[in-house]
């Protein structure tokens, strides 16, 4: 299935008796703290496994296990897509993309260290290039055996200018960090740019979402900027206009820092003055080891407690329910599922040393 063949969908009423299943696959926050009980890997796959239908793991490593997850959840992805009306699918389109964006930055680098087309293909996930239609494109790009060839293969594509202004980069400095940045600020402003083509009620609860991914994307660039001593011109090129919590000013200000300490007190501050945040800021502790992390859930906290729905309308119901298990299935994997998995094989490490 690809997102122009799934069946037409008439309206949200059908969208939403389907979401009640797949609402199920969330894990709550008591599911969530049972994972700090489990000590094993196995028994921490197979607990999982619940939530991740048709979940196969090939090997007990963090890749092998990251990828599997990711795919299971593209699969759920492709069920929301069969099940949603028209414009719901445009943003579905829209939001894939990141993995498609994965799949190119994972063939770029494979190409940059010489590895085979076979390694090159183990890295790509092909099931998010069915759902969008772009099979041939990914499997002709991870054939490709040099940058020259990658970079005039992209030229009819929306990657085109981002692709040869990060290799040219990248062969200036052998930096990859700015190709990536580009390829990621392209995925967020493609998706500011599509939200004219939903409906309102789509706009009322996907506008603040772009919002807070997109504040967070400019939050880790900067992070991320600090600590690899990117230039601040080159950083303020690649920070995306979007706001939420940090204006312009911030922004600017954060990016001329120079030490990551300075950073997380200045941000901590600013957020502080924020009455929205202010009370889940002084209730929660920010992990500073992890610290962007701390700062998306306090985010996601944020943006669930404005789109908690009331009403009795329908349509805002079902478009709750789709971002929902989108967020936060993206969340477990990554904020909770993955560091989780680290402890414990850095657990098992130092017992074996």
């Amino acid at each position: 299935m690809n997102l122009t063949s799934a069946i037409e969908v008439p309206s949200y009423a059908f969208t939403l008796i389907k979401m009640g299943f797949l609402k199920q696959l969330i894990m709550d926050e008591n599911t969530l703290h049972k994972l700090d009980e489990i000590t094993d890997i196995k028994q921490f796959i197979e607990f999982i496994s619940m939530f991740y239908p048709g979940l196969i793991i090939k090997s007990y490593n963090i890749e092998d296990i990251e990828k599997a997850l990711f795919h299971t959840y593209i699969k759920l992805i492709g069920r929301i897509v069969y099940i949603s009306p028209k414009t719901m699918r445009l943003f579905l389109r829209n939001y894939l993309m990141k993995y498609e964006i994965m799949n190119i930055k994972h063939v770029i680098l494979g190409t940059i260290l010489g590895i085979s087309i076979e390694e090159k293909s183990s890295m790509v996930n092909l099931l998010v290039e069915k759902y969008l239609d772009n099979t041939d494109f990914m499997k002709d790009l991870i054939e490709i055996p040099s940058l020259e060839e990658i970079q005039l293969y992209m030229k009819p594509t929306l990657y085109n200018k981002v692709i040869r202004e990060g290799i040219l980069y990248f062969r200036k400095t052998n930096e990859v960090f700015v190709l990536e940045a580009f390829l990621d600020q392209l995925y967020y402003n493609n998706l500011k740019d599509e939200i004219k083509f939903l409906t309102q009620k789509e706009k009322v609860m996907i506008i603040p979402f772009v919002k807070y991914i997109s504040e967070i994307y400019n939050l880790r660039l900067i992070y991320r900027g600090i600590k690899n001593n990117i230039d601040k011109n080159l950083l303020l090129q690649l920070v995306l206009d979007e706001y939420l919590f940090i204006n312009e000013k911030i922004l600017k200000k954060l990016v001329n820092l120079e030490d990551i300490d300075e950073f997380n007190d200045i941000l901590i501050q600013h957020l502080r003055t924020k009455k929205e945040l202010k009370s889940s800021l002084i209730l929660s502790s920010l992990d500073l080891e992890h610290f962007i992390w701390s700062i998306e859930k306090l985010y996601l906290n944020y943006y669930f407690k404005i789109l908690e729905i009331k009403s009795a309308d329908i349509e805002f119901q079902a478009i709750y329910k789709i971002l929902e298990v989108l967020i936060k299935k993206d969340k477990e994997i990554r904020l909770y599922i993955l560091p989780k998995l680290v402890n414990i094989m850095f657990d098992k490490y130092k017992l074996l040393k």
